[in-house]
C-alpha cells in the first residue's frame, strides 16, 4: 500500500510528465503556412518602420512648397504630399507610432487581464463574481464611443491613446485566463503543491500560468490588431494622434482631401493598415492551431 507522503511526492512527477508530453505534442505541431508567412511579413514591417529612417534619411516633417504632389523620384521614393513632405518618411513615422501604440496597449491589456482573470479563476467565490461582473459591465459599454469621449475630454497623443485602449481591452484576456485557471486549478499537481506548502502566488505563477500561455499568446496577437484598428479609427477622426505627428490613421484622413489629385496618398496607409491587421489575425489563427493540444493530436 502506497503511503500518503509517497503519493504526494509522486504527484508532481506525474504532472511534470504530463506537461512535458503536452509540450512535445505542441512542438510536433507546425505553424500553418499562413501563420508563418504572416509572422515573416510582420517582422519585415516592424523592422522596416524602425530601421527605414537609417536608409531614407529624409525628414518626415520638412516642408517643401515648391515640390508638392511630386512624383516618385530618387530623392523621394514615393513622392511628396500636399505640403511637400516625403511620403515614405511619413509612412515610417506613422508606422512607428501606430504599431507602438497598438503593442503597448496590448501589453497593458494582457497585464491587467492576466492579473484579474488569474485571481478570478484561482480564488473563485465572491471575488470571481465581482471581477467577472466588472468585466461584463466593461464589455457592455460601447468601447469606441467611450474612447471618443475620453479623447475629446483629455486630448489625444500616443501616451493617452495607449493607456485608454489598453484599459478598455483587458476583458477578453481576463476571460481567457480565468477559463484556463478554472480548468487546471483542480488537477492533482495543484493539490500537491498546496500540500507541499506552496504559496498562492507560486501556484498561480509557476503551476497555472504556464498552461495559459498558449491561449494568452493567441489573445494577444488578435488584440494587437484590434488595438491598431482602434488607434487608426480615432486618429482618422482627428481625436488620436494629431499632426504634425504622423500615424497611419491620420495619414489616411488627410489623404481623403486629395483623393482625386493623388489617390496613392490614401492607398499607402490604407493598404498598410489592412495588411498588418490581417497578418496579426492570421498569426493568431496559426498560433491557435499550433498550440492547441487537441488540434495537434488531430494532426
Amino acid at each position: 500500500m502506497v503511503s500518503e507522503t509517497s503519493s504526494i511526492s509522486l504527484t508532481p512527477m506525474v504532472a511534470r510528465a504530463t506537461v512535458q508530453t503536452s509540450v512535445r505534442s505542441r512542438k510536433r505541431s507546425r505553424v500553418p503556412a499562413t501563420g508563418a508567412v504572416a509572422f515573416a511579413f510582420l517582422v519585415l514591417v516592424h523592422a522596416t518602420v524602425v530601421f527605414g529612417p537609417l536608409v531614407v534619411r529624409t525628414s518626415s516633417r520638412d516642408i517643401d512648397p515648391a515640390h508638392v504632389f511630386a512624383a516618385p523620384s530618387p530623392s523621394h521614393l514615393l513622392g511628396t504630399d500636399e505640403a511637400g513632405r516625403d511620403v515614405l518618411a511619413r509612412l515610417f513615422e506613422g508606422g512607428r507610432l501606430s504599431l507602438s501604440v497598438a503593442l503597448a496597449a496590448m501589453v497593458i491589456a494582457v497585464t491587467a487581464g492576466t492579473l484579474i482573470g488569474g485571481m478570478s479563476g484561482y480564488f473563485g467565490g465572491g471575488l470571481d463574481n465581482i471581477l467577472m461582473r466588472l468585466a461584463d459591465g466593461m464589455m457592455a459599454l460601447p468601447t469606441f464611443f467611450l474612447l471618443l469621449v475620453v479623447t475629446a475630454l483629455f486630448g489625444g497623443g500616443p501616451f493617452i491613446l495607449t493607456f485608454i485602449i489598453g484599459l478598455t481591452a483587458w476583458m477578453g484576456v481576463a476571460r481567457v485566463i480565468r477559463s484556463e485557471f478554472l480548468r487546471w486549478r483542480s488537477h492533482d499537481f495543484v493539490d500537491a503543491a498546496r500540500c507541499l506548502g506552496a504559496s498562492h502566488r507560486r501556484i498561480m505563477l509557476r503551476h497555472l500560468l504556464p498552461h495559459a500561455v498558449p491561449s494568452l499568446c493567441v489573445a494577444a496577437t488578435i488584440g494587437v490588431s484590434v488595438a491598431m484598428l482602434t488607434e487608426s479609427g480615432l486618429s482618422y477622426l482627428g481625436l488620436g494622434i494629431v499632426p504634425p505627428a504622423a500615424s497611419w490613421g491620420n495619414l489616411l484622413m488627410n489623404a481623403q482631401k486629395y483623393l482625386y489629385r493623388d489617390p496613392l496618398l490614401a492607398v499607402y496607409p490604407g493598404v498598410l493598415i489592412l495588411s498588418v491587421v490581417l497578418a496579426y489575425n492570421f498569426l493568431g489563427d496559426g498560433l491557435r492551431e499550433a498550440l492547441d493540444p487537441k488540434t495537434a493530436h488531430r494532426n
